[in-house]
């Protein structure tokens, strides 16, 4: 059934774009039909984005500069039509070959297809396009030559001339050509993995933590076979062979799925390309576009603070709000001790925060009404299917009622980037001052509005590719929150190719610093640590845990001996430093003083030093930030098992499993009163009494998936579930 309506949507999608082909061309300088998947030309008018939307388009690529004509209202409109945009800034007269490796893989994806590509009179669009001509479609350099000029590649010698020497340095005997019968015999890399086919039929793909694959192969015609020996039981359907099919382009090889029933093997291979082992993967240029509307007020309403949580997890990303009073009990389905309760739309992760009279929740909204995500505890890494047109979408609530005061569309269109199948595309929590509400939506672009909803600015970080660090094809999508400090909104963006961490003007969403990163993809929210020794911006990351100094960026500590997925935010008390992650083998809880300088790597065998106060393995959380709370340290697995240390030692109060773990946990603990709340991911918050000794006091269900973390302020915890966000407080 699935393959049916798959064929029914190309035959009606195919059509519809042959039809438009017949139709008149917009009004754009050196407009051609390449095919239908590519349209090329020049500057295109704003009205011709959607003449262009009309007829079947679905994406604009702009090899211009972003301070050419206007770029800024191009993009704005596109997004408005709900077009993808993307921009590689290729200068006219500086051809650059990491440039034109990001056209490829741009116009590789048929996700971005059809697509209109354009320059200002299409000369460096024909310069690329007969790149593209030769090294993907196997044309001869005459024939794509012709066909460069037709797109635009007239009386711009050196742009020919770059052209030739790109294709003549990226191929090998010829263009991009199927490659089963000659697959390089040197290593080749991919992620943590490398391989080797030997031309007598035997190969092997080794990888760091993954079990070898190791066998024999051979070719036929374009495509090629494998089969593997000695995998362990339950790696179901390896026996047999898998068939794939290689593409040569110069010295990379792309390998793309035909056949197999081995999950394994299509994890590591469909999809993948390598490289000869030991070259560098070509770092794509990152070009943070900005569009400014208005400036905020210079001050917030110094009233509204009160109670505030302003971020994920709370001021300080603490999770404390003391003196509040809430209820010992309360159920959702049932309304007992429910203020009011509020439907939120679409799918989303992220917490609600709260600032004077309002709250601020995001969401993501499918056209799709079956989009979903899964639950639970599981080690599977695919990406959800779900591509499906959202809206982008930011709502202010009253509250005391629960009204919504408020909603904006911060973006509409089709997701730039993959999810994982738990996660959403709205897995970032909001963050505010007061002034300015701030929400990251992934590759969707960063959006400001003042408290009003008034929008002021908005940047656009390109394409955010994360996602398995040793197998790069697997893509999972961004959770890291934004914060606001001193005037900086603060984004820790690691991705597979470019990682870094920027500061943006909070007015203006101008770029105030920008530090690049050696890392691998990470989810975790940075933490300024407010200290006597000074304040300190806490990255957790995967090759390294870091310290800057956030008024410039500049690096000044790190820590090494961290897991290869780190997810957990920073916490800080009484000039202590608490970092954790989860993935294993090493699963570690770092504690730490503020103020140390340089690297901090624990050697090997030892757990502390001068600037480490303690640290253990295999004790950090997956997901859930640890809590410090009256001088103890809460540390909690996404199994539902809950550690408490005393923070300053590092003794170990008690180890407890928690009851009612069902699907697991996700959401970050939060405390209040003496009491700490643990939200389950089927809904149920279990209280846990604060101190040495564990004690449960109870549960409350919500009676809805729960993912989020928590806000509490002025007496009402503020609860954000699947499809729901709930008031949670004793009703006078």
């Amino acid at each position: 059934m699935k393959t049916y309506l798959y064929l029914v949507a190309v035959i009606l999608f195919v059509p519809s774009f042959a039809l438009a082909q017949e139709q008149s061309t917009p009004d754009i300088r050196n407009f051609l039909r390449v095919n239908k998947d590519f349209c090329t030309g020049g500057q295109p008018r704003l009205e011709h984005l959607e003449k262009l939307k009309a007829e079947g388009v679905k994406s604009i690529l702009n090899l211009r500069q972003p301070s050419e004509h206007r770029a800024a209202e191009e993009e704005a409109k596109a997004k408005d039509l709900g077009l993808r945009y993307f921009n590689i800034p290729v200068k006219f007269g500086e051809p650059n070959e990491d440039h034109v490796a990001e056209f490829l893989k741009l116009t590789d994806d048929p996700e971005n297809r059809p697509m209109f590509i354009h320059c200002t009179a299409a000369i460096r669009v024909g310069a690329f396009w007969m790149i593209r001509r030769v090294l993907r479609d196997g044309w001869t350099v005459a024939a794509a030559e012709e066909e460069a000029t037709k797109v635009g590649l007239r009386e711009s010698p050196h742009w020919n001339e770059f052209a030739r020497q790109y294709i003549e340095k990226h191929r090998t005997g010829g263009a991009a050509t199927p490659a089963a019968s000659s697959l390089p015999s040197n290593p080749m890399k991919f992620g943590v993995f490398v391989a080797e086919f030997d031309p007598a039929g035997t190969f092997k793909v080794e990888g760091d933590r993954w079990p070898k694959l190791s066998g024999n192969w051979k070719s036929q015609g374009t495509e090629f076979e494998l089969a593997v020996a000695g995998l362990p039981a339950g790696a179901g359907g390896c026996d047999g062979f898998g068939k794939y099919r290689a593409t040569l382009d110069g010295k990379r090889v792309a390998i793309a799925l035909v056949s197999d029933e081995c999950k394994l093997r299509q994890l590591i291979l469909d999809g993948s390309t390598w490289l000869p082992a030991g070259e560098a993967v070509a770092k794509p240029a990152r070009n943070l576009i900005r569009t400014s509307n208005a400036r905020p007020p210079s001050h917030p309403n110094p009233r509204t603070d009160n109670g505030s949580w302003p971020s994920f997890r709370g001021p300080n990303a603490s999770g404390i709000a003391d003196g509040q009073n809430l209820p010992d009990e309360w159920n959702g389905p049932k309304g007992q001790n429910i203020l009011w309760r509020t439907a939120i739309p679409g799918l989303s992760h992220s917490s609600p925060i709260v600032w004077g009279s309002r709250i601020y929740v995001t969401s993501a909204v499918s056209s799709d009404p079956k989009a979903t995500f899964r639950p639970g505890l599981y080690g599977d890494g695919d990406a959800a299917k779900d591509r499906s047109t959202h809206k982008w979408m930011i709502y202010a609530l009253d509250k005391k009622s629960g009204k919504v005061v408020w909603e904006r569309v911060a973006f509409q269109g089709e997701p730039r980037e993959k999810r994982h199948i738990k996660a959403t595309y709205a897995n970032s929590t909001p963050a505010t001052d007061g002034r300015i509400v701030v929400a990251w939506f992934g590759s969707q672009g960063v959006y400001a509005y003042d408290v009003n909803g008034r929008f002021l600015w908005s940047v656009d970080l390109g394409r955010i590719d994360l996602g398995a660090y040793d197998i790069p094809s697997v893509e999972w999508g961004s959770a890291s929150s934004p914060i606001i400090w001193k005037d900086l909104v603060i984004l820790q963006c690691d991705t597979q190719t470019d990682s870094f961490i920027v500061a943006l003007n909070a007015n203006t969403g101008e770029t105030v610093w920008k530090t690049d990163r050696d890392e691998l993809p990470s989810w975790g929210t940075p933490t300024v640590a407010t200290t006597s020794k000074g304040d300190e911006l806490i990255a957790n990351a995967s090759n390294f845990i870091r310290g800057y100094d956030p008024r410039t960026g500049k690096e000044l500590w790190r820590l090494g001996k961290s897991s290869k997925i780190t997810a957990p935010t920073p916490i800080f008390a009484d000039d202590i430093l608490v970092v954790a992650s989860g993935r294993g083998p090493e699963r570690p809880i770092f504690v730490m003083k503020a103020g140390a300088r340089g690297d901090l790597t624990l050697p090997e065998g030892k757990t502390s030093s001068d600037a480490i106060i303690w640290s253990r393995t295999g004790r950090g959380s997956y997901m859930p930030t640890p809590l410090i709370y009256r001088g103890i340290l809460y540390v909690l697995a996404n199994n539902g098992t809950f550690d408490a240390y005393n923070l300053k030692t590092g003794d170990e109060l008690y180890r407890q499993r928690l009851p009612l773990v069902g699907n697991g946990f996700s959401a970050s603990p939060v405390a209040s009163d003496g009491k700490i709340y643990l939200p389950n991911e089927d809904g149920e918050i279990l209280v846990v009494s604060a101190g040495e000794k564990f004690e449960h006091l109870g549960a409350n269900s919500m009676g809805e998936l729960l993912m989020a973390t928590p806000a509490i302020s002025q007496g009402v915890m503020y609860v954000r579930t699947a499809q729901t966000l709930f008031a949670v407080g004793r009703k006078k």
